[in-house]
């Protein structure tokens, strides 16, 4: 850890000196990180594809524009945000000043994924920067060419008193989650997101933790197959399916399926063409164990559509799997690739049972064209997010958090989300110094007169009446 305790110290002389607390210096770093976005591009696009031959577009549309409004929103409402909040008073504290006012937690640790590697580090950088923390940022190395450029070109953009870039494998995190932090927020999976909590429990950190899971996708009868297919093959095969919000099952009817098979095998050619290796529109698969893994699922159930793989490219081909076991790894293990299966039900009834007996997703989508079944879906499971009739359009709002629920994670951010999550709600109450003959009727003995009258002005009608 010695190479990481003067960084550490440095960042904690900070927050102690308080100099991250200011709008103007939270205004300062916002614009760095704006700088850094609109002047590094056409690297942060050549990273990108490097890492996961992301096209241009994809880049563009999940990455970099997403991340330019978030620091846009931010720089809009800083002030706002940061403006303490009044709150409702009893009769006790009507001559008293009470808010809430949202503080820095201090020193901030950002544990970042590989598949989306600029957006998931750097909105949540957004926030953390936007509520006056200092921050130690750790990227994937995974996605080696990001990782690279988040160290050598971000650190010239923002204020090095109050920001670092850590860089490692497993080993590495594991060292930096013994260090004691205000607040760590980790993307990931659920099986290292119970490491990054149990770690946080030592030093009781709080945390937020954006995991995945098996995001259901019901398709009902009424649906036209060829627009479901559409929608469920983009959002499923966009970033060669590394989505963890993507729709990773369907379930259906057999009559939909048979319906759906040709809409989607169609849809497939006309995005990517008779040979999708060949497309320019479909990424690649990030790491070689990685690939192996994806691999191993194509041998669960029978493949309907695709199946082809290519180690060499780390290619695998938009696939499509039926007669699935619900026990198979590819039902079990988030998929995160372009793999999708499809479960069959006899109806919505039992497909909401498959749904409710599962660990709750991230995030679950229905296609339907009645009002009655949607809102069914939606009173009777949970979901971290939740969509009818599209994919995961959510995420180009920042007024909707992102977050999920049980083993799909905890907390949530996005837009002031974000600020809210890096802050600390601080219950503060300012009373007047002066005015004591008010306060003797709550001092002992208590009884007589008093007794009723304190009851009624702790009571809300007391405001009420006033």
């Amino acid at each position: 850890m010695e190479p990481w305790a003067d960084t550490l110290r440095r960042l904690r002389d900070t927050v102690r000196a308080g100099r991250a607390r200011p709008a103007e210096f939270r205004e300062a770093q916002l614009r760095g990180l704006e700088r850094f976005l609109q002047e590094n591009q056409e690297l942060l696009r050549e990273a990108l594809a490097d890492d996961l031959r992301k096209p241009a577009l994809e880049a563009d549309v999940s990455e970099l524009i997403l991340c330019q409004n978030e620091v846009d929103l931010a720089l809009r409402q800083l002030r706002t945000w940061m403006q303490d909040e009044p709150v409702a008073k009893n009769l006790f504290l009507q001559l008293s000043n009470t808010f809430i006012r949202k503080e820095p937690y201090g020193l901030v640790l950002i544990m970042a994924p590989w598949n989306y590697p600029v957006h998931l580090t750097l909105i949540p950088l957004v926030g953390a920067l936007a509520a006056g923390n200092c921050v130690v940022l750790k990227p994937s190395e995974i996605s080696k060419s990001v990782e690279k450029l988040l160290a050598t070109v971000l650190p010239r953009y923002l204020d090095p008193s109050c920001f670092a870039v850590v860089l490692g494998g497993p080993e590495e995190s594991a060292q930096l989650l013994e260090q004691r932090f205000d607040y760590i927020f980790f993307t990931g999976s659920p099986h290292v997101g119970r490491l990054v909590m149990s770690a946080a429990a030592k030093h009781l950190t709080p945390v937020t933790l954006e995991l995945g899971g098996k995001n259901p996708c019901y398709v009902d009868d009424d649906c036209d197959p060829q627009t479901v297919a559409n929608r469920v093959a983009f959002f499923r095969f966009f970033n060669a399916g590394q989505t963890c919000v993507a729709p990773d099952y369907v379930l259906c009817s057999p009559e939909m399926r048979a319906r759906l098979l040709p809409a989607l095998q169609c849809s497939i050619t006309r995005f990517y063409g008779a040979d999708p290796q060949t497309s320019p529109c479909l990424g690649r698969i990030v790491s070689d164990r990685h690939f192996q893994r994806l691999k191993r699922l194509l041998g669960c159930g029978r493949v309907a559509i695709g199946g082809q793989s290519d180690e060499r490219d780390r290619y695998i081909a938009p696939t499509v799997l039926v007669d699935v076991q619900e026990a198979e790894p590819v039902m079990q293990e988030e998929i995160f690739g372009p793999i999708l299966p499809i479960v069959t039900v006899d109806g919505l009834g039992e497909a909401i049972e498959f749904m409710q007996r599962r660990e709750k997703p991230l995030a679950l989508y229905v296609f339907s064209s009645s009002r009655q079944v949607v809102n069914q879906v939606l009173s009777q499971t949970s979901s971290g997010n939740f969509t009818s009739n599209d994919g995961f359009t959510y995420l180009t709002l920042p007024s909707l958090p992102l977050g999920g629920v049980g083993n799909s994670g905890m907390g949530r951010y996005h837009g002031k989300f974000s600020f809210d999550t890096f802050s600390h709600h601080r219950s503060c109450v300012l009373c007047p110094a002066h005015l004591e003959q008010l306060n003797e009727i709550r001092y002992p003995p208590y009884g007589g007169w008093t007794q009723p009258l304190i009851t009624w002005a702790l009571g809300s009608n007391s405001c009420t009446l006033l």
